[in-house]
């Protein structure tokens, strides 16, 4: 089975078609900015990679203030690797370094709701999120 073939690893330094290769596949718009890219999964305190063999099949990564918040940012896996059980490891190897956090959050899209779920990620009450992002890439266009 691949899910036992795949190796985990920490590092924020991954190589750059590798990455690139992982958004692109992945309809993900940070691929469009790969300089950027790189330097914020650099600038990352933690990044979890997914390899089955030489191939980057899957990465996340948490953004923190190393004592109380952490914002898990990004959660990628190939769509040839999905549904394989690889990105709940990956969470699970984030979530595992921040468990005792006050908050661990982040931004999940519609279909990818139940999966946050069955990790223990709730909508807050009272509280929404909130951001400045051109997200006319998600839905096709601008809203009124």
């Amino acid at each position: 089975m691949i899910f036992e073939e795949i190796e985990y690893r920490e590092k924020s330094e991954l190589p750059r078609d590798l990455v690139i290769d992982l958004y692109s596949q992945c309809g993900w718009s940070a691929a469009e900015k790969p300089d950027e890219l790189l330097l914020a999964l650099t600038n990352s305190q933690t990044v979890i990679s997914a390899w089955h063999q030489d191939l980057l099949v899957g990465l996340g990564n948490a953004i923190s203030d190393g004592a109380l918040v952490v914002y898990y940012s990004h959660l990628l896996v190939l769509p040839s690797y999905q549904n394989k059980g690889i990105g709940r490891e990956i969470m699970r190897h984030l979530q595992s370094r921040y468990a005792n956090f006050h908050q661990q959050i982040l931004l999940a899209v519609d279909n990818a709701i139940p999966f946050y779920e069955k990790l223990g990620f709730r909508h807050s009450r009272g509280v929404k999120p909130m951001w400045i992002y051109d997200d006319s890439e998600m839905d096709g266009g601008d809203r009124d």
